[in-house]
């Protein structure tokens, strides 16, 4: 696996889906398998109860630069600034918002979100490491 780090500018074409965050092992940040009690990694066997696991962002994007179009995932707290919280934070508004308007799908943010996100990253130039 090639180590080097790259700068690489493009231009946001689109939002490749609509979960915005994940359930993330505290240890390895992979995702992990939530059920009605307890979460656990797969990768790496950690466990715990549903009510502390940890959320991060995860934005899969299209991407073009002046010659090539590229599928990205950015992850993490980088994005803290353009959501304006952490994923835990989103997440939270999102369970409160799906459970008052009585939505069920939890794998999928609300349209106005998606909007909203779209608003803000399609069209726009972005530097990312690659």
């Amino acid at each position: 696996m090639n180590s080097v780090r790259e700068l690489l500018a493009a231009s946001v074409i689109s939002i490749q889906n609509s979960c915005f965050f994940y359930p993330a092992c505290q240890k390895c940040f992979s995702r992990v398998i939530l059920d009605s009690r307890r979460f656990n990694c797969l990768k790496c066997g950690c466990t715990g109860e549903v009510k502390d696991a940890r959320y991060r962002y995860r934005l899969s994007l299209k991407i073009a630069d002046t010659n090539d179009l590229f599928d990205i995932t950015v992850f993490g707290s980088c994005l803290d600034p353009f959501f304006g919280v952490t994923a835990e934070n989103l997440q939270r508004c999102i369970q409160d918002f799906n459970q008052l308007s009585g939505e069920t799908n939890t794998d999928s943010s609300p349209e106005v979100l998606v909007q909203a996100v779209e608003a803000c990253f399609i069209g726009r130039r972005f530097i990312f490491g690659v």
